[in-house]
């Protein structure tokens, strides 16, 4: 299952107690305080693992706490620190103060970390207290709290190509024949109802990575169907698809509406580089050759019959190295 939203409460360590302790050796009947400071309470961890590709694992756990620090000792020992509580999450994984609704974190890069809350320091013992008028202090401080804080994660793919178009323009399908993935096809709307990655390889060494986008349909922006929830993964890619059935009656207006609902949702995303992919050309004739006029430029392509493939991926590969 993809899971790309959850809600967690997490709690940093309280720090621990300062000891209080006076050397007691046989030949030092009266020593002086030697009560060591407590340990650091644990942190609250965020780290961003390349192995991690939902949010299933976090969304199925609510709390997340830290150790708590341990009290210190006698000759002047620390206490242990608490345990950090780390929380692995997917790459593009962005973190959300749900009171504030700030975002903190945006961990893109494998092993990035992010730490979220800090454990509360230890109390100090009553040997940092001696002084002197004052050689035989008999009070510690108690540990300073952690801290607590619920945050949203929301996980947005990142891919370098993303799949824009109707429930059942094709995405799905080619997706399937240019990489390795294998995502759900059928011939009816809304197949797709999470995002599939693929590594499509072009090259002696080279490859990108695609995403089929689930299908949008008009007032996505504003919610409508699985909105928000689909259009977020376009985000991050650097080139856009928009796939158009060339069967469509009218195919300019399923180009107006893709590209509304992008505008609306985050006007930048018309600002990456485009291409327009009349999809299904097995199944063109005249009649349907006729409702393409409007159009300047787009790519032919027939996932069935492979054709156009190769040219669509030269032209993707030359929009990436020009956006790099």
């Amino acid at each position: 299952m993809f899971i790309d939203y959850t809600v967690i409460k997490c709690l940093s360590g309280k720090g621990g107690q300062g000891a209080v302790s006076f050397r007691r050796e046989k030949f030092v009947p009266k020593g002086g305080p030697d009560g060591g400071d407590g340990g650091k309470g644990g942190d609250v961890v965020f780290i961003a693992d390349k192995q991690l590709h939902t949010l299933q694992d976090i969304r199925y756990r609510k709390t997340y706490s830290a150790g708590k620090g341990q009290q210190g000792s006698s000759n002047q020992r620390t206490g242990k620190n608490g345990t950090d509580a780390i929380i692995r999450v997917p790459l593009g994984t962005v973190v959300k103060e749900m009171e504030s609704e700030n975002i903190v974190a945006d961990l893109v890069d494998n092993k990035q970390e992010f730490v979220a809350l800090q454990g509360g320091k230890g109390g100090k013992g009553n040997a940092r207290f001696k002084s002197a008028t004052h050689q035989t202090p008999r009070h510690a401080q108690p540990g300073i709290d952690g801290q607590v804080n619920t945050y949203a994660l929301e996980l947005k793919v990142l891919a370098d190509v993303g799949l824009v178009g109707l429930p059942n323009a094709g995405k799905s399908t080619l997706l399937s024949v240019v990489s390795a993935a294998r995502p759900k096809i059928a011939d009816y709307p809304f197949t797709t109802l999470e995002p599939n990655l693929g590594i499509v390889k072009y090259g002696d060494y080279k490859s990108f990575v695609m995403a089929d986008i689930p299908g949008l349909i008009e007032g996505a922006a504003e919610g409508k169907g699985l909105g928000h929830q689909f259009l977020k993964h376009v985000e991050r890619t650097q080139v856009l698809l928009y796939l158009i059935d060339c069967t469509e009656e009218d195919p300019q207006s399923v180009f107006e509406t893709l590209s509304t609902e992008l505008k609306t949702y985050n006007p930048d995303l018309d600002k990456k580089p485009q291409l327009i992919i009349r999809t299904k050309t097995d199944l063109l004739n005249e009649e349907n050759e006729k409702n393409w006029k409007s159009f300047e430029k787009f790519l032919d392509i027939s996932s069935v019959t492979n054709s156009g493939l190769n040219p669509l991926i030269s032209h993707i590969t030359e929009l990436i190295n020009e956006t790099k």
